[in-house]
């Protein structure tokens, strides 16, 4: 199956969620994320600001933005630059996506851990994103666990990697933790 027939299968099955369906997967995978070693040894995260169709990440960051520093990515041209969480200093900004306002961007090397957000994902970490790129642009040179989140669904057998495709670390879905075999292709 081709990247465009996956991202309209994953579309289409998303669809069909209702609102508690949404809450309770978001609430799963990100329990299980917080009980990780690598988010309790992780102070600076950069998380994604959730579009309707993704899971939610509004309670985990209103859950932990007092104890760990995050990060949200802002567009800026055919890169994303990233800047620190203020809840007060948002907008509405490239793909009806809320950003970060503010000058104060932050280099990547700072990063311990990225939420990375895909329309799906296989077991070894390999993902398909939305097809701008912006994702693979930012992770390319990083040495920060990355860790992707999605519904169960979104895991498919295999995803045909380009060479300027990133791979993550972790998949957590509703129903468990998934290490990757990312770590044997570096």
């Amino acid at each position: 199956m081709n990247k465009d027939d996956i991202r309209l299968r994953i579309r289409t099955r998303k669809s069909l969620l209702d609102d508690k369906e949404r809450r309770s997967a978001a609430e799963a995978v990100f329990d299980l994320l917080e009980h990780t070693a690598a988010f309790m040894i992780s102070d600076r995260i950069l998380l994604y600001h959730s579009l309707p169709d993704e899971l939610s990440t509004i309670a985990f960051i209103d859950k932990w933005h007092d104890r760990k520093k995050f990060y949200l990515p802002r567009v800026n041209g055919l890169n994303l630059e990233i800047l620190p969480y203020d809840r007060s200093s948002l907008h509405l900004g490239a793909f009806n996506i809320e950003e970060p306002d503010g000058d104060d961007t932050t280099d990547m090397a700072s990063i311990d851990m990225v939420v990375v957000p895909a329309v799906a994902y296989d077991r070894r970490g390999n993902r398909i994103g939305r097809g701008k790129g912006y994702y693979d642009r930012l992770l390319h040179d990083t040495r920060a666990i990355k860790v992707g989140v999605a519904y169960d669904f979104q895991l498919v057998d295999d995803i045909d990697a380009e060479v300027h495709d990133v791979a993550v670390d972790y998949v957590i879905t509703e129903r468990g933790i998934i290490r990757t075999s990312r770590h044997k292709r570096q």
